[in-house]
C-alpha cells in the first residue's frame, strides 16, 4: 500500500529488477583496426525494441575510450588498449526513458577486461651478473641465481611463463629451466688454466615453445683461487758469493719458489735444512716479493773456509686438506755460497800483552816481543811503532820489523812502577790496514836506594836513669820494595861503638806500613823499622 503513495519515478526504482543482458565485456589489447571495435552489448529484457529506451554509459574511459549506442547499447572501443597500462575498466551502465530521462533500471555497475596478448619479452632487470665459484669445484656446485621477469598477465594463458636456457658457457656451468639456479658442469676446472668464463642465459616464455619471446643476460664467472700447486724453485742450483767482512744481518742472495696459485695460498715460508753452513747462515721470507733472503748469522772467514753448500726448502704456510693427496706443497734447491777474500787487518798473537823489566836495565836492551800477521792469502809484510801519545816521554823504542821492545831511557821504580804503550801494526801493501794492541810493562825492583831514617831525634835522659831504660826510639824507611821485604841493621857510629853508656837494639815488635801510595796498576810503599836505644848502666 506504500507504493501507492510514492511517485511514479520511485515506484519505477523500487519495482523489482528484471535484469540486464549484456554480453561478456572483454577487448584484445593493442588491437587496431579500420573501425572501432565492438567490446559489447548491454540490453534490458524491458526494452521491447520501440526505441523508447536510452542506455548511458558512465565510468572509466566512458565517453573517450569507451562509446555506447544510446539506442542499441552497443560499446565500442575507441583507442588502442594496452594492458600492461591498464589491466581493467569499471563502468556504470543505465537504461532511461528517451524521452523523460527517468530511469527504467537502477544502475548496475560492469567491468570490461582488456585481455592480454604476449606482446612483452622477458627482461633481466639485474643484470648483468658477476659470480665467483672455487676452481676444482664438483659438478653441481651452485655458482648463482638469475631473475627475468615477464611484463605479460602471469595467469592468462603462457604469454608469462618463463624457461631458461644457456646460449653460451657450455659445457663448463649448467641451468635449472625453471629455477634459473646456475651450477656448474665440467669437473676439475683449473684456474691457472682459465680464470673468467662469460656465460649467456636466455630466458623464453610462452613455456619456451616456438613464437614465444626472449631476453638475454651476461653471467661473468670467476673462479676463485684454492690450493692446489705447490711452490717451486725457478732453478734447482743458486750460486752466491759474499766477502768474507760482510756485516753480520746483511743478504747474500735471494732465492725465489714460484707459486701459481694467489693469495694466502701462493705464501711459502723458507728453511734451511742441511747444509755445512746451517749455523752460518740463515733465510727469511720477504712477506712482498715471497724470496728467500739469505743472511750471515756468524762472522765468515775466507782463510778458515772458503765456500758453504746449503739446502733450503720452500713450503707452503696454508695447506687445503682437500688437496693433500696431491702434496707433498714444497719444494727444495741446492745453494753453493762463495766466500771471497777481504784484506783484513793484521792480527796480534795476543789481545794484550805484558813485560816486565828491572829499573837497572840498560839503555837499548830489548824488554819483550810483540807479533802480528796478515791473516789475508797475500799475507803482507808488517811494520811495527809506537802510538806516542802513550809514550809521550819516548821511554821505549820497537823495532819495525820484528816487534822487539827495547828502552830508550833510563827507568826509575820508585818514580813510575808501569808503563801502558799501545803498539801499531801496519801492512805495508795497504797502510789504511792497521790493528793497535795494549801493551803493559811493569818495571821491577832493584836496592838502588839506602835506607833512611824517617826524622830526626833529639833525646834527653835524666841523670837518675836505669840501666835498660828506653830513651829513644828511631825508625828507618827504605825506597825500595824487595820481595821478602826490608830488614835494617842498627848500629851506633863507629865513634860511639865503644861508649860504655849507650847501647841500640832493634825492636822486633815493630814493623810497620807507614804510608800507601795508590797508583794504576801500580803501588809503593814505606816500611818503617823501629830500634830502640836506652842506658846501659846508670849514669
Amino acid at each position: 500500500m506504500e507504493l501507492n503513495g510514492l511517485s511514479e519515478e520511485q515506484r519505477v526504482l523500487n519495482r523489482s529488477k528484471r535484469g540486464w543482458v549484456w554480453n561478456q565485456m572483454f577487448v584484445l589489447e593493442e588491437f587496431s583496426g579500420p573501425e572501432p571495435i565492438l567490446v559489447g552489448r548491454l540490453h534490458t529484457d524491458l526494452d521491447p525494441g520501440s526505441s523508447k529506451i536510452k542506455y548511458i554509459l558512465s565510468g572509466d574511459g566512458a565517453g573517450t575510450i569507451f562509446v555506447i549506442n544510446d539506442k542499441t547499447g552497443d560499446i565500442h572501443a575507441m583507442k588502442r588498449l594496452d594492458r600492461e597500462e591498464k589491466a581493467e575498466y569499471t563502468l556504470t551502465a543505465q537504461a532511461v526513458d528517451r524521452d523523460t530521462n527517468k530511469p527504467l533500471e537502477p544502475p548496475s555497475e560492469f567491468i570490461i577486461k582488456v585481455q592480454d596478448i604476449n606482446d612483452n619479452a622477458p627482461e633481466f632487470v639485474d643484470g648483468p651478473y658477476h659470480a665467483t665459484v672455487p676452481e676444482m669445484s664438483v659438478v653441481g656446485t651452485f655458482v648463482t641465481k638469475v631473475t627475468a621477469t615477464d611484463a605479460d598477465d602471469p595467469v592468462y594463458g603462457n604469454s608469462a611463463k618463463l624457461v631458461y636456457s644457456i646460449l653460451e658457457g657450455q659445457p663448463y656451468f649448467s641451468i635449472e629451466p625453471h629455477t634459473a639456479i646456475i651450477k656448474t658442469a665440467l669437473p676439475n676446472m683449473d684456474r691457472e688454466a682459465k680464470e673468467e668464463y662469460f656465460v649467456v642465459i636466455q630466458a623464453k616464455d610462452m613455456g619456451g615453445h616456438m613464437g614465444g619471446l626472449s631476453g638475454t643476460t651476461t653471467v661473468t664467472i670467476t673462479l676463485t683461487d684454492v690450493n692446489d700447486n705447490p711452490p717451486k724453485f725457478a732453478q734447482s742450483l743458486y750460486h752466491f758469493s759474499v766477502m768474507e767482512d760482510v756485516a753480520l744481518g746483511e743478504p747474500v742472495g735471494r732465492v725465489k719458489a714460484n707459486d701459481l696459485d694467489i693469495g694466502e695460498n701462493a705464501k711459502s715460508s723458507y728453511d734451511i735444512i742441511e747444509g755445512d753452513g746451517m749455523d752460518i747462515f740463515e733465510i727469511t721470507s720477504d712477506s712482498q716479493s715471497q724470496d728467500g733472503i739469505i743472511r750471515v748469522r756468524k762472522p765468515l772467514d775466507f782463510e778458515t773456509k772458503k765456500s758453504y753448500t746449503l739446502k733450503v726448502e720452500a713450503a707452503n704456510i696454508y695447506i687445503d686438506p682437500r688437496f693433500i693427496s696431491g702434496g707433498p706443497f714444497k719444494d727444495t734447491a741446492t745453494v753453493k755460497i762463495v766466500v771471497e777474500d777481504a784484506d783484513e787487518p793484521p792480527v796480534f798473537s795476543s789481545p794484550t800483552y805484558l813485560l816486565e823489566v828491572h829499573e837497572n836495565a840498560a839503555i837499548n836492551s830489548v824488554i819483550g816481543q810483540v807479533t802480528a800477521h796478515d791473516p789475508d792469502v797475500s799475507s803482507s809484510p808488517i811494520r811495527f811503532s809506537i802510538d806516542r801519545h802513550t809514550d809521550l816521554e819516548r821511554q821505549f823504542n820497537i823495532n819495525a820489523e820484528d816487534g822487539k821492545i827495547t828502552l830508550a831511557t833510563p827507568l826509575d821504580r820508585e818514580t813510575n812502577m808501569w808503563h801502558n804503550i799501545t803498539i801499531i801494526a801496519t801492512e805495508t801493501r795497504n797502510h789504511s790496514q792497521v790493528s793497535r794492541v795494549p801493551v803493559a810493562i811493569k818495571v821491577l825492583d832493584v836496592n838502588d836506594n839506602a835506607p833512611e831514617f824517617a826524622s830526626e831525634h833529639e833525646a834527653f835522659l835524666c841523670e837518675n836513669g836505669k840501666p835498660g831504660q828506653i830513651i829513644q826510639i828511631v825508625s828507618a824507611v827504605d825506597k825500595d820494595d824487595p820481595k821478602n821485604g826490608h830488614f835494617f841493621l842498627y848500629s851506633l857510629l863507629p865513634e860511639m861503638v865503644n861508649n860504655p853508656n849507650f847501647t841500640i837494639k832493634k825492636n822486633e815488635g815493630c814493623r810497620v806500613p807507614a804510608r800507601q801510595i795508590p797508583s794504576l796498576l801500580r803501588h809503593k810503599s814505606d816500611v818503617t823499622h823501629q830500634a830502640f836505644i836506652g842506658p846501659d848502666r846508670p849514669t
